[in-house]
């Protein structure tokens, strides 16, 4: 895999794994302002899931790259 390959793998890992992580904690709150959706969460906690979603991605492309470099599953002939 070259880097150019890589990078794109990685992105889109990570943004799998972010939006997968967006529902976790998140909350309605008890009273809605004005102007605000009624389904917002509270807290979001976006800098968390960001750091989480990091981590996850990295681990998902080692072991991507690993299934890759290894050719553990080939698609040539």
């Amino acid at each position: 895999m070259d880097f150019v390959s890589g990078v794109v793998v990685y992105i889109l890992l990570w943004w799998w794994v972010f939006l997968m992580t967006l529902p976790f904690g998140a909350k309605s709150p008890d009273v809605v302002e004005t102007g605000h959706a009624t389904s917002a969460p509270e807290k979001p906690m976006l800098w968390r899931k960001v750091g989480i979603t990091t981590v996850v991605a990295w681990v998902l492309f080692g072991i991507v790259y690993w299934v890759i470099a290894s050719e553990f599953i080939s698609l040539g002939p």
